[in-house]
This record gives structure tokens, sequence and C-alpha cells, in this order.
């Protein structure tokens, strides 16, 4: 991957990876769409772009399927959703989103309803408002993220994070990826003596995680062979032997967690848009809806969820790209925070939930994406399901996480980057890392990882040293964690 070759000065302002200088003559634009996203002077090629678009969006193809099961099984008041309207506008507002953030940002990182967010309005907000009012949520914290980006602040807060702690959240971000997988795939269990488990009761059981092992072990191998796309031939592999192995075995859904690896009998199925369009933004504040308080605390917390984990996503993902120069500052970043805040407001009018950067994002770039063409793939991939939504159910779960768990391990690099022998850095750092998969929140992770190292450095005669924007955001953080106390108090339930 490449790097930023000089340091900035401390007067200086970051130098940009790609769009400040002459691209020297082996990084020649070949074409306009060369020209455009700047794929050789990125180092890259039109081949790695669409290599790494199809292996993101395969990583996170299950995006058009969790995300309708999760908000169909909300008891939404006035409003009965099918399941095809809700595959539709997940799989469109992806679509949208994702072209959006290649296009004019630039960088190979998709988009797509967060379960964050949609687990939180599937919870706390539908059961007590319309459809309209929750997606209409979704547009005002939307629209505040964008706010927060056209002032600036946005990308202040993530510029003046602290090296370590970004390299700290790179790391765990990694972390969280990988626990996700391995937990996605079977490999580990919760529910059991110990809070997680080797399987179910202490060993590993049926033919779905034994097809993980044999993706995630063909996918090392083929990465140390330096094999060109070892993470798409890895899932395309495992895919293929998902369903030979699924129909010999005769397996159910059920033993591949909801979705068999069948080829469907018709692989074109019709959009839905009835969701389209029904936005209601200042009814969840009335007395038909949440009410004033319990509604301002909803797009608090939808602020909170949408706003850190894609910053600290986009933080990892982008240092992984190797799109961060040496004091981890992105050039061109605003572009690519604007259209992430405008996912929250283009997911509720698709009737979607809020959008947001996917950490998936990074198996393509660990398939050679440097580019916005990567995204602009996904993107397209997500519009064809739009009249192929069957074939996504192709690609089995634990397939899937196989991939993410091969990304988290190469995330983990980061931790060279890190001087673990420094405790004011290395215990907020450490905090950062271990808990956004122990809590399973990349925002926990986050707030500890400011919160300590704030205190720390005022308790050793620093309290200067992180400044102002630092205090600030510890401030919010607190009050993050202490929000239950906090709707308590304030009589929200």
């Amino acid at each position: 991957m490449t790097r930023i070759p000089t340091e900035p000065g401390p007067t200086e302002e970051a130098p940009a990876v790609d769009d400040t200088h002459t691209p020297s003559p082996a990084a020649h634009p070949k074409n306009a769409l060369d020209t455009y996203f700047k794929i050789s002077a990125r180092g890259s090629t039109f081949g790695n772009e669409l290599r790494g678009g199809l292996t993101t969006f395969m990583a996170m193809a299950y995006i058009v399927l969790l995300n309708p099961i999760i908000l169909s099984g909300a008891d939404v008041t006035g409003a009965k959703l099918g399941h095809a309207q809700l595959t539709t506008a997940t799989a469109l507002a992806a679509a949208v989103t994702t072209i959006l953030m290649g296009v004019i940002g630039n960088v190979p990182l998709a988009v797509a309803a967060g379960l964050s967010v949609s687990g939180a309005i599937s919870a706390l907000v539908v059961p007590h408002t319309t459809w309209s009012q929750a997606m209409g949520l979704c547009v005002i914290y939307g629209l505040l993220i964008v706010l927060l980006v056209v002032s600036g602040l946005r990308e202040k807060i993530m510029n003046g994070i602290p090296l370590p702690l970004k390299h700290a959240i790179t790391i765990g971000i990694g972390l969280f990826v990988a626990i996700i997988g391995f937990y996605k795939a079977g490999f580990v269990h919760t529910g059991g003596p110990t809070p997680l488990s080797l399987g179910p009761f202490g060993e590993l059981e049926g033919w779905p995680v034994l097809i993980f092992c044999l993706t995630l072990l063909t996918i090392f191998v083929l990465l140390a062979r330096n094999i060109r796309g070892a993470i798409l031939i890895g899932i395309a592999a495992g895919t293929v032997v998902a369903v030979i192995v699924n129909k010999v075995a005769g397996l159910d859904a059920k033993a591949w967690g909801g979705s068999a690896p069948v080829w469907p009998g018709s692989p074109v199925s019709a959009p839905d848009f009835g969701l389209f369009g029904h936005v209601d933004v200042v009814g969840a504040f009335g007395g038909k809806g949440l009410g004033a308080i319990s509604a301002t605390v909803a797009v608090f917390t939808l602020v909170l969820a949408g706003f850190f984990d894609a910053m600290a996503t986009i933080i990892g993902v982008g240092t992984e790209a190797g799109l961060a120069d040496k004091q981890g500052r992105m050039p061109g970043l605003s572009k690519a925070l604007f259209i992430d805040g405008a996912g929250g407001a283009i997911g509720g009018v698709a009737g979607a939930s809020g959008q947001t950067v996917f950490v998936e994002s990074a198996t393509g770039v660990g398939d050679g994406a440097r580019t916005g063409l990567a995204s602009a793939v996904t993107g397209g991939m997500f519009a064809l399901m739009l009249f192929f939504s069957p074939v996504a159910a192709v690609v089995p779960v634990q397939v899937a996480s196989a991939a993410l768990v091969v990304i988290g391990s190469m995330m983990m690099s980061q931790a060279r980057h890190i001087d673990w022998s420094d405790r004011e850095v290395a215990i907020p750092a450490f905090l950062t890392c271990v808990l956004m998969p122990f809590t399973y929140s990349i925002t926990a992770g986050v707030a500890a990882g400011v919160i300590s190292y704030t205190v720390i450095k005022a308790g050793t005669g620093k309290w200067r040293e992180p400044g102002p924007l630092m205090w600030i955001l510890t401030g919010v953080f607190v009050v993050y964690f202490a929000l239950t106390p906090i709707k308590s108090w304030l009589g929200v339930h």
C-alpha cells in the first residue's frame, strides 16, 4: 500500500496523498477513468478496484437479508412492514449511498444500513411511533451529522484525536471485526457457563462451522502465497463448497443461521418501493409519538452511534488503505464524512434506517482497493440486488465471516506503531482496543480511550496537552456512559 513519503512540519498542512503532486511516469493516468479516480496515482489498478469492490460486496451482502429481519420483527405502530419492501429499501439505500461515496468521496468505503442504528430504531423507536416517524428521526440525525461536517467540526474532531489512539482504533476495529466473524460463523458461542465458548458446548459442531474453518484457512494460505484476490477467491470457493455440502447433507436453513446456500429457483425478483418517501420529521416529537424529550434522547443516541462508529471505521479502513498521512489524517476527508452523514437521511427517505460506513469495507482494501471506483462497483452490485436479491442469499454467513476474521488479522499490524512502554498512551490504547470487541460497540471503545487519555494526562499534570476538543469529547462520552441514569432522571423509558 502507498504511504506518505514525508511528514509535515509543525506549521505545514498535511500533504494530500494523491491530489496535490504530479504523478511519476510510472503512475501516469492511462485513461479518463484512471484520471478521475486516481487509480494509478494511488498505486492501484482497474483489476484491483474491481476485485476489491466485489469482495466488499460479498462480505456485506448479508445486510440485504439481515436488515429486513431486524426491522420487520419490530412492533410498528400504524404500519405493516413487508419483507419485500424492506429488502428493496435496504438495497436501494446502500446502492445510492455507496456509489456517492465512491464517485464523490473517492474512497473505498461501502455504506449500508448500520446494524447499531437499525437495532436502536427497532428496539427504542418504532414500538412507540409510526414507521414514517421513525424514518423521520433517521433523517434528522443524518442532517445533524451533515451539519457537523459542513461546520468542519467533525473533521476537526477526527484530526484532533491523538495518533496513538487512531492506531488503537484501527486495532480495536480489527478485533471487533474478528469477533463478529467468529460469532456469526458459530465458532464461538454465548449463553454457556462462560461468557464465550468454543462452539455451543465447548466444542465445534456442524458442517457450516467446518466450512468456515476451511474457507478461513484457504484465504490465509492464499495470502501467504501472495495470490492476488485471495479473499474473493476464498469466498467464492467457500460458497461453492457450501452449496455442494448443503445439497449432499440435506441441511436446513436453521443449521446455516437462517439462510441456506441454495441456488434460487428464480434469481430474479421485482423490487417493491412501497416504503420510499414515507417520512415524518416532526411527528415523533408530538403527543402521538415518542414525545419531545424521548425523541431528543433517541436522536442523540442515533447521532452518537452514527458519528463515532463511522469515524472510527473511516480511520481504521483509511489507514489500512494507505490513505492517511503520518499524522493519521486523510486528505479529502470532508467529502467522505459528508456522504456518510447524508446516508442517515438517505436511508430514512428510502425506508431502510440510517446508513453508515461498514467495517466490511476493509475486506475490499485487503484485496487491493484504494479508490472510489471499488465503492462504485460495490454500489452497482447493491443496485443489481434490487432485481436479484435471491442471489445474495447464496453466500452463507459462515463464508463471509471467514473474510472478516482475515481482515481482523491484517488490521492488527497497526500495533507496531504504538509505544506500549509509554503508559500515558498505552493504557488508553489498550482500553480502546479491547472494549470494542468486549462490549460489541465501536463507540464504547472510542469513548473509553478518549476519557482515559484525558484523565491520565490531567493526573500527570499535563491537562493542557489533549486540547479543547478532546476535553469536549470527554464530556460527551461521560454523558454517553451515563445515558441510562440520565434518562431515568428525565423520566424517559
